[in-house]
C-alpha cells in the first residue's frame, strides 16, 4: 500500500517491516518522531530512556540477546551515546542493531550544527543517508540486514529536512529475525586482553564494507546527457536533481561511511567536471581529493547550514527554470515562551534581581531572550549543574550568593543527576532550581522518569525528585509554584544567601498538557491603566500595548495572573 509518510515515520515504518522488537531512544528534535511512531506498533517494544547513552545501552542489550533492536537520537545525543557506541563496534552485535542519528544543518532547534559523519569514521560504524521517505524505509530494512552480515551496529543518518517533509511510501509486511544468545566472553567481555583480539576484526570488516559500497545498490549512478558529474547524498541529491536536472551525471551515496573507491574513481573517469555536493563538513570531498581526483566543493559551497536548490544554483551561477526560484522573504517570528509559561515567572525573578543564571537544554533556553535577557550561559544537556559548581569555585563568594543553575526535570533526569552529586561531594555553596513542568516539553510532550508514564502513557515507576535530591545529601531542598512571583523572589533570595548548596523545585505542569485546566483570560481595566508598561517585562506573548494601554489577546491568555501581580494600579483583572 503506497501512503504519504514523513520521514521519520517511515523510519518507523521500516523498523515494524524489518522485526525490530526493542527499541529505546531519548526525544530530540528532529528524530523524535521515529520512537513516537514506533510505539504504535504492539509487536516492538518502545519506552523514553532517561538518556541516549542508556538508550544504547538497551539496544545493545536486546541485540545481544538475539532481537533485533534500535535507537533513536538527535545529533548532540549522539555524543552522550559515543561512549557505548565506539565500544560496541568491537563486540559486533548478534541480530541486528540500528542507530538513527538525525542531524540539525541550521540549527533549527539545536546549540550546535555539528556532522554525525564524524562519529561513524571514528567508530569505524557504517552509516547509511537516506534521501526522502522511501529510501528512509528502504534503508532501514537494509541497515539491519549489514547489520547481521557484517556483526556490527549501523547508523542510520537522518536530517531535519528528510526527517519532517512527506513523501510517497510503498510498504510491506513484517518480518522477524530471531537468533538464540550465546555466552561468546572474547566477543563481549571488552576487558584489554579481548578488546586486542577484536580490534583487527574491525579494521577487517570495514575492508568487506568498502567491498560492499563497490557494488550495492545503495549507491547508485543516474547518467546524465552533459559532462558534468556530481557526487552528492541524502537531501544535497535532491536540490542537485532539480538544479541540473538530467543535464549532469549524478553519484548518489547511500552509504557514507565507508565510502568507496573504484566507483568513485570510475565515475569520475566518465565527465570532466567533477562537484562535490554535501551539507556541513567536507567528508565526501576529501575523500575524493584523498583518491587524488580534482572535485569542485567546499570551494563553492559553504561549510556552514543547511543547502537549497536556490543556493545551489547561486553558488553555480546557473540559471534556473523561471518560476521555481524561492525568493520570497518571509517574516521572522522571534521565538518566546508560551502565554502561561511557568518558567517565565522565575525568569521574571531572575532578571529583576540580576542574578547570574547559567542554563540547559529546554523551553527554558528562552529565559535568554528579550525582554527578560536572564540567562548568561547555554552548553549542553545537564551542563548547568556541573557548570555551576566550578563557576563557584572560581568565584567563591563573589558568586555563591547571586547565581543559580536552571535545569528542567527531563534534562536532570537525562544528566544534571551526576553534576548534582558533585556538588554534594565537592561542597560549592550552589543554588541549583529544578523547573519542573511535569513532562518533557521543548520536543513535544514525552514522558520522563518524573512523571509517573511511559511511553504508551501507562502508569510507570515514578522518581520523586525531593527524595532524590534529599539522598543525594542536600539538607535544603524545597517546592515553589513560579505563578506565586512573592513567594518564590523570596525562597530564591533565602537559598542564594544561605550557607550551604540548595536546590529549589519549582514545580508546576505545562500549560500546555492536555490536563491542565486553565483560567478566564485576564482583561484590562483602561480606566486604572497607566500605560507603564510594568507588564510587559513579562514577554507573555498575551500582551501587548495599543494606544497607549495594554492589551490582552484572550484567545492566548490562560489567567495564570503572573501579569497582575505586577501591576501597581490593579488594571488587570
Amino acid at each position: 500500500m503506497k501512503q504519504l509518510m514523513l520521514g521519520n515515520t517511515a523510519f518507523a515504518r521500516g523498523l515494524y517491516e524489518a522485526g525490530c522488537l526493542v527499541a529505546s531512544s531519548y526525544p530530540g528534535t528532529p528524530s523524535t518522531e521515529i520512537t513516537e511512531d514506533a510505539a504504535k506498533f504492539d509487536d516492538i517494544y518502545c519506552e523514553w530512556a532517561p538518556n541516549e547513552k542508556v538508550a544504547m545501552e538497551v539496544a545493545f542489550g536486546a541485540a545481544m540477546a538475539g532481537k533485533r533492536s534500535f535507537c533513536g537520537m538527535k545529533h548532540v545525543g549522539l555524543n552522550v551515546a559515543a561512549d557505548p557506541l565506539y565500544t560496541a563496534s568491537y563486540t559486533g552485535v548478534n541480530a541486528g542493531m540500528v542507530i538513527a542519528v538525525a542531524d540539525d544543518p541550521g540549527m533549527h532547534s539545536s546549540q550546535n550544527e555539528q556532522d554525525s559523519r564524524h562519529h561513524a569514521i571514528a567508530s569505524k560504524v557504517p552509516m547509511l543517508e537516506p534521501s526522502d521517505s522511501q529510501e528512509t524505509l528502504d534503508f532501514v530494512k537494509k541497515a539491519y540486514e549489514i547489520s547481521e552480515e557484517f556483526d556490527t551496529p549501523v547508523i542510520v543518518k537522518m536530517c531535519t529536512r528528510v526527517s519532517h517533509c512527506q513523501s510517497i511510501v510503498q510498504t510491506g509486511e513484517r518480518t522477524e529475525a530471531v537468533k538464540p544468545y550465546v555466552k561468546d566472553i572474547g566477543k563481549y567481555v571488552m576487558m584489554p586482553a579481548n578488546a586486542k583480539k577484536r580490534h583487527p576484526f574491525v579494521e577487517e570488516r570495514t575492508k568487506k564494507l568498502i567491498e560492499y559500497a563497490e557494488t550495492s545498490d545503495i549507491n547508485r549512478i543516474e547518467e546524465g546527457s552533459g559532462d558534468i558529474g556530481i557526487i552528492t547524498s541524502s537531501t544535497s541529491y535532491l536540490y542537485a536533481k532539480e538544479v541540473f536536472g538530467d543535464k549532469a551525471s549524478v553519484l548518489k551515496l547511500g552509504m557514507v561511511n565507508p565510502l568507496p573507491v573504484k566507483l568513485i574513481l570510475d565515475f569520475a573517469s566518465k565527465v570532466n567536471k567533477l562537484y562535490v555536493i554535501e551539507e556541513l563538513d567536507p567528508i565526501i570531498e576529501n575523500h575524493c581529493k584523498a583518491l587524488g581526483l580534482d572535485v569542485i566543493g567546499k570551494d563553492k559551497f559553504p561549510i556552514i547550514g543547511e543547502f537549497s536548490q536556490n543556493l545551489i544554483a547561486d553558488k553555480l551561477e546557473i540559471e534556473r527554470t523561471a518560476g521555481l526560484k524561492l525568493n520570497e522573504q518571509l517574516p521572522m517570528r522571534p521565538p518566546a515562551m508560551c502565554s502561561g509559561c511557568p518558567h517565565r515567572g522565575i525568569f521574571y525573578i531572575l532578571s529583576k534581581n540580576k542574578i547570574t543564571v547559567l542554563g540547559d537544554i529546554g523551553c527554558y533556553t528562552l529565559g535568554a531572550v528579550a525582554p527578560l535577557n536572564a540567562m548568561h550561559m547555554t552548553l549542553c544537556m545537564g551542563g548547568s549543574v556541573s557548570s555551576i559548581h566550578g563557576f563557584n569555585k572560581a568565584l567563591g563568594e563573589e558568586s555563591q550568593n547571586n547565581t543559580v543553575a536552571v535545569i528542567g526535570d527531563s534534562t536532570f533526569m537525562h544528566s544534571g543527576m551526576t553534576g548534582l552529586a558533585n556538588i554534594a561531594y565537592n561542597g560549592s555553596n550552589s543554588t541549583v532550581i529544578i523547573l519542573d513542568n511535569s513532562i518533557t516539553g521543548m520536543t513535544g510532550h514525552q514522558q520522563n522518569p518524573t512523571t509517573g508514564y511511559n511511553i504508551k502513557g501507562d502508569p510507570a515507576g515514578k522518581i520523586d525528585l525531593e527524595a532524590l535530591c534529599k539522598a543525594m545529601g542536600f539538607n535544603r531542598v524545597r517546592v515553589v509554584d513560579p505563578y506565586d512571583l512573592k513567594t518564590s523572589e523570596a525562597a530564591i533570595k533565602e537559598e542564594l544567601a544561605a550557607d550551604e548548596p540548595s536546590v529549589i523545585i519549582s514545580r508546576r505542569p505545562c500549560v500546555l498538557l492536555k490536563y491542565v485546566k486553565t483560567n478566564p483570560p485576564l482583561k484590562v481595566d483602561n480606566d486604572k491603566c497607566r500605560g507603564c508598561k510594568a507588564c510587559m517585562k513579562l514577554g507573555c506573548p498575551s500582551i501587548s500595548f495599543r494606544d497607549g494601554k495594554a492589551h490582552i489577546d484572550n484567545t492566548l491568555c490562560t489567567g495564570c495572573g503572573v501579569c497582575k501581580q505586577l501591576c501597581h494600579f490593579d488594571a488587570l483583572n
